[in-house]
């Protein structure tokens, strides 16, 4: 049986110049849901983040935006799991992912970090992968040396509609995601590119 959900990470970078760049979706999405929620984030140095707890129907968990830089994720989820006790079962990972169409968003239940220098120290400091991530598709340059310039730029203006559309169908299977109901969540998540 899926565990519950007591922390929402969003991956990002610190900083305005950073802020609507393609590697910032993790951020955009964590934005959204305090929005929707009426929470709002508070600096909290102890966690090297920002942090606002999220009610949502029956269910309330911690969200966080590690302030940390992206390669450095780790230092900032580990403070807030091991402060609040959280299992790493119980923490879910929004990214963004170059293997993924822009608009095109997955549930996913462990594995490996894929390149991604968030995943990568997150797993490194928790010694284990088994974190549920949820993954938002941001397209690919089309060559490895040019994916360090991509993912710190703005997506194109189309690009970055779909990818707002996927962030809005996350929220609306957010209630399912928490309460541990991922294969429900998935089935919604997975069909709605497909549809459109």
């Amino acid at each position: 049986m899926p565990s519950p959900i007591d922390l929402i990470v969003g991956l990002g970078n610190p900083g305005s110049e950073y802020a609507q760049t393609r590697h910032n979706v993790g951020f955009w999405l964590l934005d959204e849901l305090a929005k929707i929620s009426g929470t709002t984030f508070q600096t909290q140095s102890k966690f090297f983040g920002e942090t606002a707890r999220l009610k949502m129907d029956d269910h309330d968990c911690w969200l966080l935006k590690p302030t940390t830089f992206m390669n450095r994720s780790g230092q900032s989820v580990g403070a807030v799991a091991a402060f609040y006790r959280i299992p790493v079962e119980r923490i879910l990972v929004v990214h963004d992912d170059l293997d993924l169409a822009p608009g095109t968003i997955r549930l996913k239940e462990g594995g490996g970090h894929g390149g991604h220098n968030g995943l990568r120290d997150i797993t490194t400091r928790f010694s284990s992968g088994k974190y549920l991530r949820l993954r938002i598709g941001i397209g690919h340059p089309g060559s490895g040396s040019d994916v360090s310039k991509y993912v710190l730029n703005r997506p194109s203006a189309s690009e970055e509609m779909d990818i707002h559309h996927a962030i809005t169908s996350s929220l609306d299977s957010m209630p399912d995601i928490l309460s541990g109901n991922l294969q429900k969540a998935m089935n919604e998540l997975h069909s709605k590119k497909d549809q459109d």
